[in-house]
């Protein structure tokens, strides 16, 4: 009985910290999502009206929503590749192999800063270093953030950079595989892009799985890259969902509103990771798994 009371003693400050920061916040913006509420008066119940005027009304929240969702679907799959890419080249033994993989994970923990998001603007820039790259090159500059198109480019390629924690999680899978697999793999006559292909991918397809998760959760709530950089513009082309839920909290003060965006928000995240759950049942394989 001792023990249980000094390990309930040593967690509770996890058990509190749940509570106040996540649990009790979680329930409030639930209940404020069905009222009117502008942080000085007292919340007025409205019912379904909040999330009415999302679906019905609300141009910018569908907007919002389409260009969440393309940010998504082009960040992930981009951010992975390059991220396994990487990985497989440092899993070879090369000389200061250990310095170029501390080199390419630096950029995982800088990439989400303001600092970062500052000095990506500025090398995106109509002067910045990659229009000078291109006019030494001999081709035309782009207008980065003036364009709906390359604003979003420019928004996406600042999260790619940012593929050092999948690249650490891709190289520890892949350190793990037996190398006798490679070595029979060999002797039959497989070039490595068969073992690659047949023999990498599906035995390091769980840990794909999770950086999948993570990388989707993480990409629905990004807000520091898009907020520096093009302030949601031009024309609303990076205006994440993350920026509008902002807005009109903290600058319309319109937090029922905005409570009611953040659970469509919240239950786009939900149903998307039940899909993948429920897709990983036919491509994710585990030790000791017969299919």
């Amino acid at each position: 009985m001792k023990q249980r009371h000094i390990g309930l003693a040593y967690l509770s400050p996890y058990i509190l910290g749940l509570l106040v920061f996540t649990m009790i916040p979680f329930g409030a913006s639930l209940y404020l999502s069905f009222t009117d509420y502008n942080l000085m008066q007292s919340p007025n119940w409205t019912g379904l009206a909040n999330y009415w005027e999302l679906f019905t009304t609300d141009r910018t929240f569908r907007r919002s929503l389409l260009v969440t969702l393309t940010y998504v679907f082009l960040t992930v799959p981009l951010k992975l590749a390059f991220a396994l890419f990487i990985a497989y080249i440092l899993n070879h033994k090369l000389r200061g192999i250990n310095l170029f993989r501390t080199a390419f994970y630096v950029p995982s923990i800088l990439g989400g800063s303001i600092a970062i998001a500052v000095l990506w603007r500025y090398i995106f820039a109509e002067q910045g270093i990659v229009n000078m790259a291109l006019l030494g090159l001999g081709l035309e500059p782009v207008n980065w953030f003036g364009d709906p198109t390359n604003a979003l480019i420019t928004i996406t390629l600042l999260r790619c950079w940012q593929f050092g924690s999948a690249m650490v999680i891709f190289l520890a899978a892949l350190q793990s595989i037996d190398k006798s697999l490679y070595e029979a793999a060999a002797c039959d006559g497989a070039k490595p892009w068969h073992s690659f292909v047949f023999i990498t991918i599906p035995l390091i397809t769980p840990v794909i799985f999770f950086n999948l998760i993570m990388q989707m959760v993480q990409g629905f709530q990004e807000f520091n890259g898009p907020y520096i950089i093009t302030q949601g513009g031009p024309l609303k082309s990076t205006y994440l969902l993350p920026l509008y839920i902002y807005d009109e909290a903290f600058k319309k003060f319109n937090m029922g509103y905005a409570s009611a965006i953040a659970w469509v928000l919240f239950l786009i995240i939900m149903v998307l990771t039940l899909v993948a759950f429920w897709s990983s049942k036919k491509w994710v394989y585990y030790a000791g798994d017969k299919r």
